[in-house]
């Protein structure tokens, strides 16, 4: 069994008022179970809902609860980067805070830290239209071939780091390639890693905007970017 472990969870939050309050709940009662230092972030990216007024209002309620806010949209890497670099604890576990994943499963990661410094998981039966499956296939193929991660899924929005890997690596991106930076320079660096698969569910509130069309062509443009900076430092 696992001892209890110091740890920063986090999620990323664009108008979301309508899960925040539940997968804060949530996330409350399972790390209470896991650990007796830990700290929960929101991270509110520029929401023009009522995101921000709510997580506000958990922040005072809980002292474990802290609401991080970006006063105008700085992406989806962006709201990840200030996620990992806010956190305080040992270990610092993210998932998206649009409740597709159950945070449940999050206990189930700790079984493989004694001997990884990353634990990345990847979606079993992908709540998603067959685009967004085949454009994720695709994209985690060309990852995989790029940077040699053998990974199943590269964009999966639940992972557990530690935290010290934050003092030592780049990041850059503020868009989708976020997660393929983090994972292709932590390879780079030697880091272990431990894959496993987790439960997937159907967005049920909010809007997503990761196939927005933009946001791929953007994503691709810093890919091969990136391999570059990778392989040259």
């Amino acid at each position: 069994m696992v001892e209890k472990i110091s740890i920063t969870v986090f999620y990323p939050c664009h108008n979301e008022e309508d899960n925040v309050e539940a997968l804060t709940q949530k996330t409350l009662d399972v790390v209470n179970s896991i650990s007796d230092d830990f700290e929960i972030l929101i991270v509110n990216d520029g929401s023009k809902d009522r995101t921000r007024e709510l997580s506000d209002k958990l922040a005072e309620k809980h002292e474990q609860v802290k609401a991080i806010h970006h006063e105008t949209n700085k992406g989806y890497g962006g709201a990840l980067q200030t996620g990992f670099r806010s956190a305080t604890k040992e270990w610092v576990f993210y998932t998206d805070g649009d409740g597709q994943f159950d945070i449940g499963e999050l206990p189930r990661l700790l079984e493989f830290i004694p001997e990884n410094d990353i634990v990345t998981c990847f979606r079993m039966n992908r709540q998603d239209s067959i685009l967004r499956k085949l454009n994720g296939f695709a994209w985690s193929t060309l990852v995989n071939m790029l940077f040699k991660l053998n990974l199943k899924d590269i964009d999966c929005a639940f992972k557990l780091y530690r935290r010290d890997i934050f003092d030592k690596i780049k990041m850059h991106s503020n868009g989708a390639l976020i997660d393929t930076e983090i994972l292709a320079r932590c390879r780079r660096a030697g880091y272990t890693m431990k894959q496993i698969g987790v439960k997937h569910y159907p967005r049920t509130a909010g809007e997503s905007s990761g196939a927005d069309l933009k946001v791929i062509i953007k994503a691709f443009k810093e890919l091969f970017a990136l391999r570059k900076d990778i392989l040259s430092s």
